[in-house]
């Protein structure tokens, strides 16, 4: 949004309005005096909450003129930017952060910051409480606004999330060769076979934007668009959460049927196998490689991707596996009810990773593909599970917010 200098300048000469705000920034010593922490996260969350929007600091709203910010201070308010959008705004604020120079009324060229702010998937609460953007000033919700927006971002969400734009991309923020995968051959433009499969949408200004489900199975690293769509995999050594006894970590990344597949093969990298000598070598693992395959396809295939920054935690440790999944159970699907029923919270997602063959570095998971949509995957983790350890498996619902299942060794 106003990408080159010769339209930034242009637009900031008209003044502020609907898309831009301006701020002098000033200092006391290194540490930023003003624009205050709390005010300017009013600013960026109000943007957010309505529309794209930038704000340049280092431009006086009043006179319009490019004051700028010292060179060696430009770290600072970089810093002070995205530590407010952190801890000031609820849910955090995701914004790009740009470095660039303008011309003052001399014609010099003074350093700036440039924040872009994307319109949200969600209804953002700052210090001062909620705000949308009007003309050139923030304004709060009324309470008939403040319903209505949470109530449309809400559908966004839970209604057919994985359809929904996510903003600021495009089509070229999807790999060809990952799309590929979920298209046949046509004389169609790719744009329209990639509409056709709900991996591109139209937000709502008819803009052409990359789907929620096209970021999570057709990019290289969908954590940049959707924070917390990532593995944690950690191994402990014993029986306890302690990060002193940390063995081995991994962020997992890439699209979803790659995290699945990273996932197995840190597994695999990781527990024990015993072996005993009776008539011929049996070898007898920790866990179940085809248990362990079917929690970690359920976790990623029915997690809540609109929980924002949560990610699927997989930790090992001697005596247990535990697996944390983002979000509560769907519909009226109950954690006693989990090995009867079937409920799918991302049908286009579970779709396409019925179309993802399952490599042999997966394993012995005995599936041609990483998802087979019958139902059956919560039966084969307790059966084959209880089968290995002679415990059960138990899942627990966390604050109605997250799922464990405990798989023990």
């Amino acid at each position: 949004m106003f990408d080159s200098i010769e339209e930034l300048s242009r637009k900031i000469q008209l003044g502020e309005d609907s898309s831009l705000e301006l701020k002098a920034v000033f200092f006391r010593g290194a540490n930023v005096l003003d624009p205050h922490p709390n005010s300017l996260a009013d600013e960026l969350a109000a943007f957010a909450n309505s529309r794209d929007g930038v704000v340049v600091l280092g431009v006086d709203d009043e006179t319009r003129e490019v004051t700028g910010i010292p060179l060696e201070k430009l770290d600072a308010v970089e810093l002070y930017v995205r530590n407010l959008c952190n801890d000031l705004v609820k849910p955090p604020l995701q914004v790009g952060i740009f470095r660039i120079e303008l011309p003052d009324v001399a014609g010099n060229m003074k350093p700036v910051i440039k924040i872009e702010v994307p319109r949200s998937l969600f209804v953002h609460q700052s210090p001062g409480g909620y705000f949308y953007r009007s003309g050139s000033s923030k304004r709060p919700m009324p309470p008939d606004y403040l319903a209505r927006l949470f109530q449309q971002r809400s559908q966004a969400r839970l209604i057919r999330f994985e359809e929904q734009a996510v903003p600021n991309t495009s089509m070229a923020d999807l790999s060809q060769p990952l799309w590929e995968r979920f298209t046949t051959r046509s004389a169609e433009p790719a744009e329209v076979v990639l509409s056709k499969r709900n991996l591109l949408t139209r937000d709502d200004r008819d803009g052409i934007r990359a789907s929620v489900a096209g970021v999570l199975m057709c990019s290289e690293n969908p954590a940049k668009h959707l924070a917390g769509a990532c593995i944690e995999a950690v191994r402990y050594r014993g029986v306890i959460q302690d990060s002193n006894y940390q063995l081995d970590a991994l962020k997992i990344q890439g699209p979803l049927d790659e995290q699945i597949r990273q996932a197995m093969l840190f597994l695999r990298r990781n527990q024990v196998v015993a072996a005993t000598k009776e008539t011929h070598r049996v070898e007898k693992p920790q866990f179940s490689e085809r248990a362990v395959f079917e929690a970690i396809v359920n976790a990623v295939a029915h997690r809540d991707y609109s929980i924002y920054g949560s990610k699927i935690r997989f930790f090992l440790f001697d005596n247990r596996l535990e697996l944390f999944s983002p979000g509560a159970l769907p519909n009226t699907v109950t954690v006693d009810s989990l090995p009867l029923r079937q409920s799918t919270r991302n049908e286009l997602i579970t779709s396409l990773l019925a179309e993802c063959p399952v490599p042999e570095a997966a394993g012995s998971v005995k599936r041609a593909f990483y998802m087979e949509k019958r139902g059956d995957g919560v039966p084969i983790i307790l059966r084959e599970s209880e089968e290995l350890s002679g415990r059960r498996p138990e899942y627990r619902l966390i604050d109605d917010s997250e799922l464990l299942l405990t798989i023990f060794a």
